[in-house]
């Protein structure tokens, strides 16, 4: 099946993206979309302008757009990209979030497209021991809920932030893999990569309890 896959650069897109690749599909194209403002509902705002960057170092043409952001005004932004690409179908890294699935679910069935969530429903714990074991090198690059601290912009996701992770969920209620909002990631490199992303300059951005790692400076080399 010849595919398109939305990417941001993070974590769910990206596993999403090897599960395709590992089961044979054609991925034609990623698609991204880049909103104008922080508290999109639908997409990654914290160094989103990386997917460029993601899609050299995976090897895979890229297909994006600008959004403004508004609720649903974005979900017609994304539609209007998806139905200039000659594909089968579209996928999607969405776990739990069905506000985000719906949505793509609905402009699929109107462009009479594939929809494929390969991570939906799936144990949140799994997924990240599957990220581990696949050696993907992420960092986290924002944090939006309570329990989060500074310190934690930029770390890089290894089995103590996991440890970390599933004590915040224990105390709060927060998702291990975020996919409530509570934090974002950027993946630098993982086995299907053909280069990495090489972060040259970042600073922490902090305000009230929450905050985004912001790369200023990146480039890719060689694995």
């Amino acid at each position: 099946m010849l595919v398109a896959v939305l990417a941001t650069g993070g974590k769910d897109s990206a596993l999403a993206l090897h599960r395709v690749l590992k089961k044979g599909y054609e991925v034609k194209c990623l698609v991204g979309v880049i909103p104008l403002r922080e508290d999109s509902w639908m997409f990654h705002y914290p160094n989103i302008r990386l997917v460029d960057l993601f899609a050299e170092a995976v090897g895979i043409p890229l297909v994006k757009t600008e959004t403004s952001g508004v609720k649903e005004e974005e979900v017609e932004d994304l539609k209007r990209l998806i139905e200039k690409l000659d594909v089968e179908g579209v996928v999607s890294g969405a776990i739990a979030s069905n506000y985000q699935k719906a949505r793509i679910e609905k402009i699929c069935r109107q462009l009479g497209l594939k929809c494929l969530a390969p991570l939906w429903q799936e144990n949140p714990l799994d997924i990240l021991k599957e990220i581990l074991d696949l050696k993907f090198e992420l960092i986290i690059t924002g944090v939006y809920a309570y329990g989060f601290s500074r310190e934690w912009l930029g770390r890089k996701i290894d089995e103590a932030v996991v440890a970390d992770l599933m004590e915040l969920n224990r105390q709060y209620g927060v998702s291990l893999v975020g996919e409530g909002g509570e934090y974002e990631t950027l993946v630098l490199d993982a086995p299907f990569f053909k280069k990495r992303v090489k972060i040259i300059s970042a600073e922490k951005v902090w305000k009230d309890q929450s905050g985004y790692f912001l790369v200023t400076e990146a480039e890719l080399e060689n694995k």
